[in-house]
């Protein structure tokens, strides 16, 4: 399983690379904050919405601390998907926020 930490992801759109994020949280979680452009699918509705996920583009999973995430990587990945855990989650986040 492939991943990156939280600082390398916010350095990486400082930086202005566009980024396919998906955070595996629940709603209430993400309501309180989420990086800036993530999509919200959460890991219980993963397998029911994989297919609005492109086989072609890249996408880091994103969770609280990295174990959902984790889990979201290792599924996707079995189904085919380019995905990477960011390790440390929200909790390591040291960029913007939207909510």
């Amino acid at each position: 399983m492939k991943s990156i930490d939280a600082k390398t992801v916010a350095e990486k759109l400082e930086n202005g690379k566009e980024l396919n994020i998906i955070d595996v949280r629940e709603t209430d979680e993400v309501a309180e904050g989420k990086i800036p452009g993530a999509k919200n699918i959460p890991l219980g509705l993963i397998e029911f919405r994989e297919n609005e996920l492109d086989q072609g583009k890249e996408y880091i999973m994103v969770c609280r601390s990295g174990g959902r995430s984790g889990k979201a990587t290792q599924y996707l990945e079995g189904r085919g998907f380019d995905v990477t855990n960011m390790t440390g989650g929200m909790l390591d986040w040291v960029g913007p926020v939207e909510k």
